[in-house]
């Protein structure tokens, strides 16, 4: 077999290919070189800088893996790969040690102004009392996102004598404990913490996470750090709460703009920059490449890939009938995900009818994928949902059941919190997904695009003045559902609308009387 390497790979994962299979390496290929040579080969391993597109796609006669030695996947067309049966994986894991060790290293060289004093030792001055630092041992380091760098993290901040408050709404008490970790919300480690580091994927939910609300909050001399993503802290706000002193200095790594040469953040002197040098260590891309070298193989030689992107392998004549009940299970995890406020303890999935009767495992990867996207990014595919989910303290439970009452099959998803719990229940109609319960609220929604469910009481003069609140402001609605109860009943709305609807309308539909909730859910 032949595997093409596309992008310049450590040596390391280049001779655990070697060993296999017949491997070529051929850097700076254009689309159409790429086009021309892809035809014979039978994986690629790519890092940033190739473009795997749907004409490469296309082109790939005998292809049955991109391999990506590393996290991103946005140069790589997953949705044709999926389509022509082609695995697309990454190599996540390989980098997680040095991106936590650079962010612990930005805050000791903010904390003590090394990269300052370093630069003007080299400019012939010698001036200690401009340098003054402070020390981190009892301070308080706030980590918003604890999945694996952040845990990293906070394990090393611990190891310093900080004190931990951590923000994730996919993470346990229990793992919170074991990290030594308190859970707050955003707000609350805006208002206490004297460090705060962001470890979230770039997400609706997390852009700006960090804003002028947030810096109002803190603390005077606060020291912020993102070696995350650009765009979860308003450079703009960070910028404004510099200048007023309310910050006293912040490390960046990563930027909206890259490079970031018009960033505010450009013109602070304390303010620490580096280049998106969070896995630029050799031992990560050694790691990278190792893992994605082991994928390629494990693939080739018949195996499975462990971090796939995309669906795993399913049998041609059973993925005809799981097909949209895959894509059903998805969508409704992300539902499930987005109208339960907060985190959740338990997942239970229950399949009823036919579909109880089939290999069931594939669907409830897809819910688990659906539900842990909307929290965690991209970065959740259909092999490391269940691992994921694990390593949140999360139980997940399947159940079936051959009866079936008004449809042959359908698949029920049940988050569960305490006494909070969240239900919801879908089935598939010539193909297409179809929700037909919401917290036992019968309902009859073809899921798409963005949805409002909105619980309210049944009575006139309700629905009305929602619909005026979103038209005033220019939000067309596309399709409208209301449950049946009695006159005074409690039931749900659900309204498809064509834009965005932002947090301030949402509000306002909320204060409609009648009106007992109103969530936005994105697909």
């Amino acid at each position: 077999m032949k595997v093409l390497v596309s992008d310049s790979l450590s040596s390391e994962g280049l001779d655990i290919l070697k060993e296999h299979f017949t491997v070529d390496v051929s850097t700076g290929l254009s689309e159409d070189e790429l086009v021309e040579k892809i035809k014979d080969f039978d994986a690629l391993v790519i890092r940033s800088g190739t473009q795997v597109t749907q004409r490469v796609i296309e082109a790939a006669d005998n292809l049955k893996i991109v391999g990506r030695a590393g996290v991103g996947v946005d140069n790589v067309d997953v949705d044709a790969a999926t389509k022509k049966g082609i695995i697309v994986a990454n190599a996540p894991e390989g980098n997680m040690i040095s991106a936590a060790e650079h962010t612990i290293a930005m805050m000791m060289s903010m904390s003590r102004n090394i990269p300052q004093a370093n630069a003007s030792l080299k400019a012939r001055e010698w001036n200690r009392k401009k340098f003054m630092g402070v020390e981190v041992k009892g301070k308080i380091l706030g980590v918003i996102g604890l999945g694996r760098i952040g845990s990293e993290v906070a394990k090393r901040a611990s190891g310093m004598e900080m004190t931990l408050l951590g923000y994730d709404p996919f993470i346990s008490e229990k793992r919170a404990e074991e990290l030594g970790v308190r859970l707050c919300t955003v707000n609350e480690i805006a208002e206490e913490a004297d460090y705060i580091t962001v470890h979230t994927p770039l997400i609706k939910e997390t852009r700006n996470i960090l804003d002028d609300e947030q810096f109002a909050l803190m603390k005077e001399g606060v020291r912020i750090i993102n070696c995350a993503r650009g765009g979860i802290i308003s450079e703009e706000a960070l910028a404004r709460a510099l200048e007023s002193g309310k910050v006293a200095g912040a490390a960046f790594d990563v930027f909206i703009n890259e490079p970031p040469f018009d960033s505010p953040l450009m013109n602070f002197d304390n303010v620490i920059l580096t280049p998106h040098l969070g896995a630029s260590t050799e031992e990560a891309q050694v790691n990278v490449a190792v893992d994605i070298a082991h994928e390629v193989i494990s693939v080739l030689q018949g195996g499975s890939a462990r971090n796939a992107i995309n669906i795993p392998s399913v049998k041609p004549e059973a993925m005809a009938v799981l097909a949209p009940y895959i894509r059903l299970a998805e969508i409704m995890g992300k539902i499930a995900g987005q109208l339960m406020d907060g985190s959740y303890e338990k997942v239970e999935i229950g399949y009823n009818g036919e579909i109880s009767g089939k290999d069931t495992r594939p669907l409830t990867v897809s819910a688990l994928k659906g539900l842990l996207e909307m929290a965690l990014g991209a970065g959740v595919n259909y092999v490391n949902a269940p691992a994921l989910a694990k390593s949140r303290k999360i139980a997940v439970v399947e159940s079936k059941s051959e009866s079936a009452e008004e449809y042959s099959s359908t698949i029920s998803i049940r988050l569960i919190r305490g006494e909070d719990v969240k239900l919801v229940t879908g089935t598939v109609v010539g193909d297409e997904p179809k929700i037909v319960a919401v917290d036992g609220d019968r309902v009859d929604i073809f899921p798409a695009g963005r949805m409002i469910f909105a619980k309210h009481i049944n009575r006139p003069n309700v629905i009305g003045p929602c619909c005026i609140v979103l038209g005033k402001n220019n939000i067309n609605i596309s399709g409208m559902q209301v449950g049946r109860v009695e006159v005074g009943g409690t039931t749900l709305m659900a309204l498809n609308v064509d834009g965005d609807v932002p947090d301030d309308i949402l509000d306002e539909l909320r204060q409609v009387s009648g009106i007992i909730d109103a969530k936005l859910v994105v697909l």
